[in-house]
């Protein structure tokens, strides 16, 4: 039988308990506690783990189909989707995880990993000192073998001296500093716009220069809220999906 790691909705919480049930599937799903094709508890079921009503858990179910993550057969229940590669709403989550939680396999061709010091802009956004050393890690991100991001994030080398001799063809690099510093990348302020591929970004994601690609800026929190990194990530726009959940001010 199909389990679910999620904790216990609240009524009292100012988000709906559909959108806590959904979100808590969609957790799972991402960190792969639940893989693709992977049959989901019954509504009956659900129902009576979280002490909500079958409306509710059909609005939660019907909020995960519109992401992508969750599929209905009829007279079969309900099933982890197999869909377009893109994050769940409103989650932080490594790319890694989310390849995984789709079925992919994820790695990458490191471009450079070094260490260098923080500029001006850098230095404000990660509060460190200008010209603190940062970890410089620049990657061509693959899932199932096929290119779709190039990933360059930089971290204070303070917090995380080890990563300088990690192997990132395979490793995530927020699994690796949660494993090793116990830094737990939790919430990031990101900025998406549309862009066109440049002669390095085309022959890497083997698009024609000026393809559509997507470029995302980041900067990423820990638990203590402390900015941990900052970076850019430039997806193939043909390849990836960006997902967010908007919602009107009461």
């Amino acid at each position: 039988m199909t389990t679910l790691t999620a904790q216990p909705v609240d009524p009292d919480a100012a988000d709906p308990l559909y959108m806590q049930l959904m979100r808590s599937i969609a957790e799972d799903i991402a960190a792969r506690r639940l893989r693709p094709g992977q049959r989901l508890p019954s509504e009956r079921r659900l129902c009576a783990m979280f002490d909500i009503s079958r409306v509710t858990v059909r609005k939660a179910l019907a909020a995960l189909v519109d992401e992508g993550l969750v599929e209905s057969s009829a007279g079969r229940g309900w099933f982890v989707a197999t869909g377009p590669v893109s994050e769940p709403p409103n989650l932080l989550t490594s790319f890694s995880a989310m390849g995984r939680a789709r079925g992919l396999e994820p790695s990458a061709r490191v471009i450079h990993a070094r260490r260098r010091p923080s500029t001006l802009d850098e230095a404000e956004l990660l509060q460190v000192a200008p010209g603190a050393e940062l970890f410089d890690l620049r990657r061509l991100r693959y899932l199932d073998g096929v290119p779709v991001a190039i990933d360059t994030s930089a971290i204070p080398l303070a917090l995380a001296p080890a990563l300088i001799g990690v192997d990132f063809t395979g490793a995530s690099l927020y699994e690796e500093l949660e494993r090793r510093y116990d830094i737990v990348p939790t919430h990031a302020d990101f900025s998406v716009e549309a862009s066109t591929a440049d002669v390095e970004t085309g022959e890497l994601l083997e698009v024609e220069p000026g393809a559509a690609v997507l470029a995302a800026q980041h900067r990423t929190y820990d638990q203590q809220g402390r900015p941990i990194a900052t970076g850019v990530l430039l997806y193939r726009a043909d390849r990836y999906r960006f997902r967010a959940r908007l919602s009107a001010r009461s």
